[in-house]
């Protein structure tokens, strides 16, 4: 997205404006002082800055920072400042106060608002770090680097890229297939058992083949109302919550290392498909998952920080209760052999799902999880989702469009009238329907 088009939409006069910029450096001795220096001097002070590598061949780090202004004039001059230190700035998105005048991060709008989280991936897709299976194989890493770069360039509405995969990316995506299909009769919920064969009908998931994203987001769509996205890597935990609002799952489209064919150390498509894709054709999941992406819309970062908790005890890592046994659901297991068998076991500690203290609880990253949440079902963590939520410091509530695809902020009267009077007409559709039955 080009700098004129993010700055086309700003009102002069907005006294709540939140601006983030990106601008790309090639490293040197004093580069990031000369950058800041160059804001400081218009007396702009700048609320959060971050630094990555580049995801660009041209550039060795991206930075971003916000700042807020009540003048598009100034954004233009902070633009125009860093362009003397920086050949490559652009304005990657502009928000605004709440009106009681408290600053809200900004949080996309509508769907083709998330393209600007192509530009904030936090790590991994092209860049590798030393532990990586990948890290010293500069065939595997010059492949990444064309998968990432794909996803990079994706723009909403266009077509989902379709990868041609190789023998040796097949052959890997084979060795996970086949351990994990031999274990979910007896391991994953019902709800996953049900969707995979619709998966291998509709979609083409086969020991022999790596289903196309384009293909999976066909099919959620139908079902659900989901779709999916390809991402270059690990997004920020607001960025990636924010996408769900949308029911929109950001998958990554490369496969981890053939060397490790059963460990990976960040999401790949064969944790994206096999362990995530199939709860999202289920209704009452598709549900939940967008409950957590609502309540991310506009949040604190403490209150992110929950959300990206309560997330990763359910849908990366959360079990079920079905009938009188304990299923996984969560695609961290689904998708990982040695932790579905432990996690069954008598070994972690489990609890009854409660958000409050799932939002709080401390996890391990790189090993087995010592305690797991067990919910009553979907329906029943949605519920307790979206009870915690209410609790959440967001001085407004928001609700998603499902026919405009675009999210809408109740913050004013009008909003809220505008809204129950649709619940109305949605009430009286039921009862009329009650009646005839």
């Amino acid at each position: 997205m080009d700098q004129k088009s993010n700055t086309n939409g700003i009102a002069n006069g907005n006294p709540s404006m939140r601006i983030t910029l990106l601008f790309s450096v090639n490293d040197r001795v004093g580069i990031l002082d000369e950058a800041l220096k160059a804001i400081n001097q218009l007396n702009v002070s700048l609320t959060r800055i971050e630094s990555r590598p580049s995801n660009t061949g041209d550039w060795d780090y991206d930075f971003f920072v916000d700042f807020f202004t009540s003048n598009l004039t100034t954004v233009q001059t902070v633009v125009e400042c860093l362009e003397k230190v920086s050949g490559n700035v652009k304005v990657v998105s502009t928000g605004a106060s709440n009106p009681a005048g408290n600053s809200v991060p900004w949080f996309p709008r509508k769907k083709s608002d998330l393209d600007s989280f192509a530009e904030k991936v936090l790590e991994m897709g092209e860049e590798l770090s030393s532990d990586h299976p990948g890290a010293k194989d500069p065939v595997y890493r010059a492949r990444r680097a064309e998968i990432t770069r794909i996803a990079r360039t994706y723009h909403h509405g266009e077509p989902l890229p379709r990868i041609e995969y190789t023998d040796q990316e097949i052959a890997t995506w084979a060795a996970v297939f086949r351990k994990l299909t031999a274990m979910y009769p007896t391991h994953a919920c019902r709800e996953h058992q049900y969707v995979f064969p619709l998966l291998i009908e509709n979609c083409g998931y086969r020991e022999d083949n790596i289903p196309q994203i384009d293909d999976i987001s066909r099919f959620l769509k139908d079902c659900t109302g989901f779709s999916l996205r390809p991402v270059m890597g690990l997004l920020t935990s607001r960025d990636f919550l924010n996408g769900l609002a949308f029911r929109v799952f950001h998958s990554t489209q490369y496969v981890r290392h053939h060397s490790r064919p059963l460990y990976t150390p960040e999401p790949d498509c064969c944790h994206e498909l096999l362990g995530h894709v199939p709860l999202f054709a289920n209704q009452d999941f598709a549900d939940f998952s967008q409950e957590i992406g609502l309540a991310s819309l506009g949040a604190s970062d403490e209150d992110i920080e929950k959300l990206a908790t309560i997330y990763w005890f359910t849908v990366e890592f959360g079990l079920c209760k079905q009938g009188d046994e304990v299923r996984a659901f969560g695609a961290g297991l689904l998708s990982s052999f040695g932790e579905l068998e432990y996690c069954l076991s008598d070994k972690p500690t489990t609890l009854p799902f409660d958000p409050s203290k799932a939002a709080v609880q401390k996890y391990p990253i790189t090993d087995y999880q010592p305690v797991y949440f067990v919910a009553e079902s979907f329906k029943d963590a949605k519920d307790k989702v979206r009870e915690f939520a209410r609790e959440l410091n967001r001085p407004f509530d928001v609700r998603y469009n499902p026919y405009t695809e675009t999210v809408e902020v109740l913050d004013t009267r009008d909003k809220v009238v505008k809204y129950a009077h649709n619940i109305k007409s949605d009430l009286q559709n039921l009862v009329n329907a009650l009646e005839k039955i």
